[in-house]
């Protein structure tokens, strides 16, 4: 596990989202959490709906799922359930900016266009590329499989 750098006295701090459906939360997601940790002073797991997506648990149950994974020793991070636009949470929130984890080029074209589309809305964007070893679990195979995702361990 990574460890959170200092920050320069002064500085703004800078809150980032980490938005996604979760269904359910992987090894792949709990390392975004992680890398994000050293890059933003907080970060908030929020947990979405997406209409596309059909889940099996509800978002809340979803949100409490993610909360139980995540280190008790990582006190910038907080798990929060969200259905509406990421924009808007950010915007409530003074969030500054949205963090996304991507596995492959479908994903990067998939989330370079709700990249745009934030960036529209006043808020941008940072892509975090998946561990090569973590790049081929998505919550969607693990759901499938009916299996408990990999270890949790970033």
């Amino acid at each position: 596990m990574s460890t959170s750098t200092a920050r320069a006295p002064g500085r703004v701090r800078v809150r980032a989202v980490y938005p996604g459906s979760f269904d359910p939360f992987t090894a792949g997601h709990l390392n975004v959490v992680d890398r994000a940790r050293d890059l933003f002073d907080e970060v908030v797991v929020l947990v979405a709906v997406n209409s596309i997506k059909h889940p099996g648990a509800d978002q809340e149950e979803r949100a409490a799922a993610v909360r139980a994974v995540l280190p008790v020793e990582w006190t910038s991070v907080t798990v929060a359930a969200w259905s509406g636009l990421t924009s808007a949470y950010c915007r409530r929130h003074e969030v500054g900016v949205i963090v996304r984890g991507v596995r492959n080029t479908t994903d990067l074209q998939n989330e370079y266009q709700l990249a745009a589309m934030n960036q529209s809305l006043g808020v941008p964007t940072v892509f975090l590329p998946a561990r090569p070893e973590l790049a081929v679990v998505s919550s969607t195979a693990v759901r499938m499989l009916g299996e408990r995702p990999p270890s949790t361990r970033p």
